[in-house]
């Protein structure tokens, strides 16, 4: 039996969504570039964000349900697909757009968008984004938990690959360096395991208490973001960005995400998997997670993370508002299924509750 339940109006067209949570980004963005944290200061937040980063690590393997994870294997060939997307094609368009330097994206600017392409996919505006075009969700699900567990790993290592050598993001070896890797085990790997080896105990907390801690994930990531920003102005390393370079930057995310959008579309469809699992490919091949990004880059990339984050940021508001167009597009597709209940567009990062499956 169906139950409708109230939905929230969105304040916006529901072709324009844009994120609550990056209009709180960019205001702790204009705080940071204002009252900088400097000397003991500082320090605190540092010491601060580091332990949150460990804080949403822990959440995120304590949230993530291995047991779905491993009964979606069954589909294996789509999980590889998306996968593929994540970390191969994105990385080689990232490598690609390396001829843009320094013409078009200055050598920072053009890390950050390397670093974006290296990220993991999104779990929960995937799983919206394939519900409302009538894709198939338990296969969106599944996709987007495969992802973040390889990107716990996969990032570190494609960023040490592809960005350990580059001195744009403050790099000066070729390789992950021995105190890179501990701040990762310690950071990002020790906590996630942490989370999963403990979720028999308090996974019934976590649900109990979703929308508190869902306030403590968003309030982590704005501390990360304000300590990675307040450390890019004390640096001084914003001088190097100017508002043409941004806007040079954004189109050459418009073109990344075009591409991607595409590649997933018509790849599927070249590999022949139906209508549903190419919706869900789509959407979870074509996105990058800035909940997991933000922390990543953190750890990362120190003092220069600010740069390293933003064409992430701005990426993330961009496929938001372009993926909703077209899954509302897709959704009047005559082969879709009937849905079973409405979707909302927008949610806050982290906390976008996936509606029914269409029966």
């Amino acid at each position: 039996m169906n139950r409708r339940t109230p939905r929230h109006t969105p304040r916006l067209p529901s072709w324009l969504p844009v994120d609550a949570y990056i209009l709180a980004l960019l205001g702790t963005v204009a705080l940071a570039a204002l009252l900088p944290a400097s000397g003991t200061a500082a320090t605190v937040a540092e010491g601060a964000s580091t332990g949150a980063v460990a804080l949403l690590f822990f959440l995120y393997g304590a949230r993530l349900s291995t047991r779905e994870a491993l009964d979606g294997l069954r589909h294996w060939r789509l999980h590889l697909t998306v996968l593929g997307s994540t970390f191969l094609l994105f990385p080689l368009l990232g490598l690609a757009a390396r001829g843009l330097v320094p013409t078009v994206l200055t050598p920072q600017l053009y890390s950050g968008l390397l670093f974006l392409c290296l990220v993991p996919s999104t779990i929960q505006s995937s799983i919206t984004f394939t519900a409302i075009a009538r894709g198939n969700v338990p296969a969106a699900i599944c996709a987007g938990s495969f992802s973040s567990l390889a990107g716990i790993v996969l990032t570190p290592l494609l960023a040490a690959l592809l960005l350990g050598g580059s001195t744009a993001l403050g790099g000066s070896t070729g390789g992950l360096s021995a105190d890179a890797l501990l701040k990762i085990v310690l950071q990002l790997l020790a906590p996630f395991l942490a989370g999963q080896l403990l979720r028999p105990w308090v996974g019934g907390f976590l649900v109990r208490h979703k929308k508190a801690l869902g306030h403590v994930d968003r309030s982590s990531i704005l501390l990360v973001v304000y300590t990675a920003f307040s450390q890019g102005m004390v640096a001084g390393v914003w001088h190097l960005v100017t508002p043409a370079r941004l806007g040079l930057l954004l189109a050459v995310e418009a073109v990344l995400l075009a591409a991607m959008l595409a590649l997933t579309w018509y790849g599927a469809k070249r590999l022949g998997f139906d209508r549903a699992d190419r919706v869900a490919i789509q959407f979870a091949g074509s996105k990058k997670s800035l909940a997991a990004g933000l922390p990543m880059a953190s750890v990362l990339f120190g003092a220069h993370a600010s740069l390293a984050v933003l064409p992430l940021m701005l990426f993330h508001q961009m496929q938001l508002m372009v993926c909703a167009v077209i899954a509302k597009r897709r959704s009047h597709d005559p082969a879709a299924p009937v849905p079973a209940a409405s979707t909302p567009l927008r949610a806050p990062i982290g906390r976008i509750t996936p509606p029914p499956a269409p029966r």
